[in-house]
């Protein structure tokens, strides 16, 4: 369980880039931003709605995502996200990020498993 925990924290401080990354894909509403995300991790990680609201909120201050209401006209009136030039920049930056701190866990880990 304590794996699984440690898990969900490292994706929790990656929230902000997933949203992101969903948002580059086409605008969406929340509850479909949610199943996105549960869908492209095979069910592996299903985000909070809390999580996703604050993210997106926080997300809409920093200007890296716009918001806007869809139309009426398929049921019940959903505010939709549309990530914006400056959250297509960020998304690139933190995937930057992760990548150099995958690569530098990667290789401690590696060093620490005896090929030294």
């Amino acid at each position: 369980m304590a794996t699984r925990d440690a898990e969900s924290e490292l994706i929790r401080g990656n929230i902000d880039a997933i949203v992101l990354s969903t948002l580059s894909n086409g605008d969406s509403y929340g509850y479909e931003i949610l199943k996105d995300v549960a869908s492209t991790s095979q069910g592996a990680y299903e985000m909070k709605e809390p999580s996703l609201y604050t993210s997106l909120k926080r997300l809409e201050g920093q200007g890296l995502v716009e918001s806007y209401w869809g139309s009426e006209s398929q049921g019940a009136r959903r505010k939709y996200y549309h990530i914006t030039k400056d959250g297509r920049d960020e998304l690139e930056e933190a995937t930057a990020r992760w990548v150099r701190a995958r690569t530098i866990i990667d290789r401690l880990l590696r060093q620490s498993g005896g090929s030294k």
